[in-house]
């Protein structure tokens, strides 16, 4: 199993595909299989380096205050672990936190930066749902069926659920066939939602970053789209209609095309001419 020792801890990850390196960061609780249907088309064309964040998954779940900029620590010292000189760099939701910060604090590390249902700071909206996941995780006495019963609505459309709920059913089981933290743990990583605060660091990213939301997502809606385009110099923004904060589950092919289209135009094949568009 590939573990590395970086920033102090024991870190997981997984590598599929051939090509430029990318890393993948995980959202809140999830673990580094979070990106399965993404992985399944970018190993095409990339070396997939999937992460266990601190506190989830494989990884360790150390005492302490985790915010997004440690996560950010821990996904730099990873690359120097791994030998990964440089990366391109995609995260959702929390993995799109902890990527500002990489990117802002490492820029010699990032070659592209994908952030999707991302936030530049938590405001009281944020502040509120949050919250309330950790209100029902201590409840359960279970992240997982707190994930399922709390979260997904989040994530994905009532359209979703009444057109295909043998889907969610099947999303359900992928989560409980997980190794989801317990509940102390993640009250520790909520805690890095919670604190999370990038406005300071955003104008000094200097990789080009693809912006992405879901419609409908109401918790990390299009009313961070303006802070964020405007405050990294070379972003495009891409807006998924028919989805909430998952596109990644939500329409996956969609998803899939949009941003593999933006990590091929900046790809050294494809500006060499070596890659398919």
């Amino acid at each position: 199993m590939p573990v590395v020792r970086a920033n102090s801890i024991e870190i997981y990850y997984e590598v599929q595909g051939t090509g430029e390196p990318l890393v993948l960061i995980p959202y809140l609780a999830a673990d580094q299989a979070c990106y399965a249907f993404q992985v399944a088309e970018y190993a095409k064309r990339f070396t997939c380096y999937t992460v266990d964040l601190r506190g989830a998954g494989l990884s360790a779940k150390p005492e302490g205050t985790y915010t997004t900029e440690l996560f950010a620590d821990d996904i730099a010292a990873f690359m120097q672990a791994a030998g990964i000189p440089a990366a391109h760099v995609s995260g959702l939701s929390l993995g799109a936190a902890t990527g500002m910060w990489l990117a802002a604090k490492y820029p010699s590390l990032v070659k592209t930066l994908s952030l999707h249902s991302g936030w530049t700071v938590t405001d009281p909206y944020v502040r509120v749902v949050v919250e309330g996941w950790r209100t029902m995780a201590e409840a359960l006495g279970s992240v997982t069926e707190m994930i399922i019963q709390g979260i997904f609505p989040w994530c994905f459309t009532p359209e979703m659920y009444a057109s295909r709920p043998e889907y969610v059913d099947a999303l359900a089981e992928f989560v409980r066939g997980r190794p989801i933290p317990p509940v102390d743990v993640f009250l520790r990583q909520s805690d890095a939602v919670l604190s999370h605060d990038a406005t300071a660091i955003l104008g000094q990213i200097q990789a080009p970053a693809q912006v992405t939301f879901g419609r409908h997502d109401a918790v990390t809606s299009t009313r961070f789209a303006a802070p964020l385009t405007e405050a990294i110099k070379d972003t495009e923004l891409v807006v998924f209609e028919d989805c909430a904060h998952a596109p990644i589950y939500e329409n996956v092919e969609e998803f899939n095309a949009r941003t593999l289209a933006f990590l091929m135009r900046h790809s050294r094949l494809e500006v060499t001419g070596r890659g398919k568009p």
